[in-house]
């Protein structure tokens, strides 16, 4: 691939980036205030314009229900268009409601069951109406200590319930199953992990595919390996992309393990065109800026993906895979870490004064005055 095509390619390049990103957030002790922070969906959506104002990158906002609940969402859709957005996935939330103590869409309880599973199609419901083709399921159902569930019922009735969510779902909309190692379940987790979203995915048919969360996985996961194995198995829907250090830290996109996040990136590749508008993969950021400034920490994992993108986009798979097919292991790591320490900044910046854009967004908005702005009218 040459340096044009190369160009044109990360040009192309967009995420979603997620409401709450923009919104406080915090730790089990803690929520702290960053100036700045939104207060609502629409300031959400105004801060999302912000960014793509300056990066271009931004493919649509996804959404989180009930943080981002509003009377009309049409008006919310059509508030988005106006802002040059679309509003991307939706995602339910099954992790703050007093009934689901011990279990949402796979709690013993039937009338709990059926609440979880009514609160699904509502979020579907607002799906047509925001015109929005991604359900993306993140399902914290699983036990505490031994004893306390029966791992088969439970597993069960959490497939019953997806089955009937399945069946309300539209033609042209996708399920999302994104596992979790542990949390808030710290004895057993009933969707733990992409086996386990892989069966249920197989399960219930080609609506629902496997979403992978980069900090959702033990420490040490082979990642890139699971992302090969489902890419081919036409079962790998979407990522979230964060970074972590010992768990679900929802940090800030290759900030830890940049060189994890390449390999990932050579994978996707071999798989999907990471530029079309229509991927056929979900590529959401998923982070909680619990120390930064919302809209440029946003800014910076948007670079940081940018740039990531660029250095897979050098990779010589034709050199590659004749290295491997010769085993010649040395040359086959040299090729990849060779595209890997390539800096490619340069790049970057050329193709953002081809689109008439700051060629460091980073610094443009922390001197702009229309971010300032904002920050001072949201106030503390």
């Amino acid at each position: 691939m040459n340096l044009e095509q190369i160009k044109e390619k990360v040009k192309n390049f967009k995420v979603e980036v997620p409401s709450w990103g923009f919104a406080r957030s915090g730790t089990r002790f803690h929520s702290f205030h960053i100036p700045g922070e939104a207060r609502n969906v629409y300031e959400k959506i105004d801060d999302a314009a912000l960014v793509n104002k300056v990066t271009d990158a931004v493919s649509a906002v996804a959404i989180h229900i009930p943080w981002d609940k509003v009377d009309d969402y049409k008006a919310l859709k059509e508030y988005a268009e106006n802002k040059g957005l679309k509003i991307g996935a939706v995602n339910p939330n099954y992790f703050e409601d007093e009934d689901y103590l011990y279990g949402s869409l796979s709690n013993s309880n039937i009338k709990i069951r059926e609440k979880a599973i009514d609160q699904t199609f509502e979020c579907i419901e607002i799906m047509r109406q925001v015109n929005s083709k991604v359900l993306s399921m993140w399902i914290p159902d699983g036990s505490n200590y031994p004893g306390q569930i029966d791992f088969k019922r439970s597993f069960e009735l959490l497939e019953d319930s997806l089955r009937q969510i399945t069946k309300e779902l539209d033609d042209d909309m996708t399920m999302l199953l994104e596992y979790k190692f542990f949390e808030p379940a710290f004895y057993s987790t009933l969707l733990c992990d992409w086996g386990t979203s892989y069966m249920l995915s197989k399960e219930l048919g080609e609506k629902v595919k496997v979403l992978v969360d980069l900090g959702h996985h033990p420490q040490g996961t082979n990642i890139e390996y699971i992302v090969s194995l489902m890419s081919f198995k036409r079962k790998l829907g979407g990522f979230h992309f964060n970074s972590r250090k010992y768990a679900d830290d929802d940090l800030t996109v290759g900030s830890l393990n940049p060189y994890e996040l390449f390999l990932i990136f050579v994978e996707l590749n071999k798989n999907f065109d990471l530029s079309l508008e229509n991927k056929e993969i979900s590529l959401v950021l998923d982070q909680s800026h619990n120390v930064k400034p919302k809209i440029p920490a946003v800014i910076q994992s948007i670079n940081n993906l940018q740039i990531t993108y660029i250095k897979s986009l050098l990779v010589d798979f034709g050199k590659l895979n004749k290295a491997q097919e010769e085993h010649d292991v040395i040359k086959a790591e040299e090729i990849l870490k060779s595209a890997y320490e390539t800096d490619v900044r340069e790049i970057l910046r050329e193709v953002r004064k081809e689109k008439g854009l700051p060629e460091d967004p980073i610094k443009h908005i922390k001197e702009s005055d229309e971010y300032w702005k904002i920050v001072k009218e949201r106030g503390k």
